[in-house]
């Protein structure tokens, strides 16, 4: 069960990034789409997946992890190939929610249950269930590693191929799980729960644990909006950013499992996050301490560059830790919920985080300053992060 379901981690995200880092270029060039118009179609989408996972792991705990998954299978699939004949705003636009909520729909579904066979897992003696969940974190990496290599192969033909291809993985996954997922997973309850959304809103250790991912996620965010920035004042042009991107990937395929081993040998959940925190405070710290210099060329690419390692080193941390600490935090039978909400609530506080970050950047601060702003946030994440109490392990 667990290899099927990192296995479909790795296929989701290599069917996905074939075709979401082409998106833009494709809607501005070959559509005409105006700027404002692009960027609202990709804000529509993430909102209609990481808003909406809190939907998705509520069905997948009221229905079971199968129909979920495949039907989000089979709404990627239409999703895709929509988007690959679309020519019109309102098109694309139909066909990027598709694609969008189908990921709200089998994400949840899909870490919920490997959170769940995690806590299994370490219960039978076999580990940490950090292993199992850094596992997941590598499969995902590599699979957005991967994808963009596929879909740049594919766009030497036509973005629509790209489309069709990233809509066939997507075919081969639903008839894997339509063979292999059972009907049934035994062990993991299906259950009405009226009042669980009130109920979780007053989870006050759950929510704290949200905000801290949520102030991760902001963090890693960064990589989109500060960090381009930055590369284009010190090299003249944003080229560098592509080896950084790669940098961060290929440094969570070859060493995401062997921090998590260190990490579950040394530190219990909240110590990890607290540490993948600070090392992502580091980072922000590293290049508001090399802005005065202001270094350009190679010089000035190094301190992005480390950046990105202690950004990329306490994602290591963070991620499997925050996943971990959810079946500890959720009442019997709402993991779904409860794994969705996390993605949906940290999302919304990127979503006005990233808001005040732009704002920051363009205020004409001293240099160093958004850096140091920004290096604060993982540090509030620390002190606010809840001490575990005697019920988690």
């Amino acid at each position: 069960m667990l290899r099927l379901l990192i296995a479909t981690q790795l296929a989701f995200n290599i069917g996905f990034f074939a075709v979401l880092p082409f998106l833009a270029e494709h809607l501005g060039t070959a559509i005409g789409m105006a700027g404002w118009l692009v960027g609202l179609v990709l804000g529509l989408r993430t909102f209609s997946q990481q808003g909406l996972f809190v939907l998705g792991g509520a069905l997948t705990d009221r229905y079971g992890v199968r129909p979920v998954v495949l039907t989000g299978c089979v709404l990627r699939i239409a999703g895709f190939a929509w988007l690959g004949y679309a020519q019109q705003p309102w098109a694309v636009i139909g066909a990027v929610l598709l694609i969008g909520f189908a990921a709200a729909l089998f994400s949840p579904a899909v870490e919920s249950e490997v959170a769940r066979q995690s806590v299994l897992w370490e219960e039978a003696g076999h580990g940490p269930r950090t292993r199992v969940l850094g596992l997941l974190s590598v499969a995902g990496q590599a699979g957005a590693f991967l994808g963009p290599l596929l879909g740049a192969l594919l766009l030497a033909v036509d973005f629509r191929t790209a489309c069709l291809a990233g809509a066939g993985v997507f075919v081969l996954v639903l008839a894997g799980h339509l063979w292999l997922l059972p009907q049934h997973i035994p062990g993991r309850e299906r259950v009405r729960a009226p009042g669980a959304v009130r109920e979780m809103l007053r989870n006050r250790r759950f929510l704290a644990v949200c905000g801290a991912y949520g102030a991760y996620l902001l963090a890693y965010n960064q990589l989109y909006l500060a960090l381009p920035a930055e590369v284009g004042r010190a090299a003249g042009s944003q080229s560098p950013l592509a080896w950084l991107f790669a940098l961060s990937s290929l440094l969570v395929v070859v060493a995401q499992l062997p921090v998590t081993r260190w990490a579950a040998d040394r530190l219990d959940l909240r110590r990890s996050m607290a540490a993948g925190l600070l090392l992502i405070s580091a980072g922000f710290a590293v290049v508001a301490a090399a802005r005065p210099a202001a270094w350009t060329g190679t010089a000035g690419l190094l301190p992005a560059a480390a950046f990105v390692v202690l950004l990329t080193l306490g994602q290591m941390l963070v991620t499997p830790a925050a996943r971990a600490w959810v079946p500890d935090l959720a009442p019997t039978g709402r993991l779904g919920l409860y794994t969705g909400a996390m993605s949906s609530v940290s999302g919304l506080l990127v979503l006005a985080g990233s808001a005040a970050t732009g704002s920051l950047l363009d205020t004409g601060l001293p240099a160093p300053v958004p850096w140091l702003v920004l290096a604060a946030v993982p540090l509030v994440a620390v002190a606010l992060l809840p001490g575990r109490s005697r019920a988690e392990p």
